[in-house]
């Protein structure tokens, strides 16, 4: 396997963090940009990147990056009457605006890879209709819309696909796992019977990125136990 330039938006926790050991481990050369990087065994470029505050050169990344991956994700929930029209802002600059500007800034440079590929995410909310989901699953939403439709601007040249996660135990989501009991309840609601892991999800981002996906665009990818399609 050549080695190959990968950028991940958000490398530094969480199912972000496990695509970067999975593209090192596979010998890749890994960009990440993040606020921090505790990682010092590991070998990346790390770039000082706040998504809602910096802005992105194209000068700052490789000339030729043939995968990007945006990770950065928000979960805001609370029932619609609890969020304020600004709460909506927040969450659309995070998970969409951010994105809108690292591709932006990448694009020339996935390009110039011959066989590039985008990678961002969205939220098993989105299909499902789940109450004190609205902010997350409107922006979410506008990722998916985004995904198509950049998927037939770049085509045939760049390949963008999105992945949809159901409940999954990272960082941002710890909350949900610190009581074992109500972790396992919370994994028996799905046909597979378990919530997801950053290993799921970061196999699942570095097939859409690898060659193996070569014929896919515009898709969004449910890794989800089941749970979008299927009722026991």
């Amino acid at each position: 396997m050549s080695t190959k330039n990968y950028v991940v938006v958000g490398g530094s926790k969480g199912i972000g963090h496990g695509i970067v050991r999975r593209l090192l481990n596979d010998g890749h050369h890994v960009t990440v940009l993040s606020r921090t990087w505790d990682h010092q065994d590991l070998d990346v470029n790390h770039i000082i990147f706040d998504v809602a505050l910096d802005d992105l050169n194209s000068d700052q990344l490789p000339g030729e990056i043939h995968g990007l991956v945006y990770c950065p994700g928000s979960i805001n929930l609370k029932p619609f009457r609890a969020l304020s029209p600004d709460a909506f802002r927040q969450d659309f600059e995070l998970n969409v605006v951010g994105a809108i500007r690292v591709v932006q800034a990448g694009l020339n440079a996935v390009k110039a890879s011959g066989s590039g590929s985008i990678v961002m995410f969205s939220t098993v909310a989105v299909g499902q209709g789940m109450p004190a989901h609205a902010s997350i699953a409107a922006s979410k939403g506008a990722i998916e819309a985004l995904t198509r439709t950049l998927a037939a601007e770049f085509s045939p040249d760049v390949r963008v696909n999105c992945i949809a996660p159901a409940l999954t135990n990272t960082p941002l989501t710890a909350r949900f796992f610190s009581d074992e009991a109500r972790a396992a309840a919370l994994g028996e609601k799905y046909p597979l019977a378990r919530t997801g892991t950053v290993d799921d999800i970061a196999a699942a981002a570095c097939f859409l990125l690898s060659p193996d996906s070569s014929w896919m665009t515009g898709q969004i990818l449910a890794i989800d136990g089941g749970l979008s399609s299927v009722r026991k």
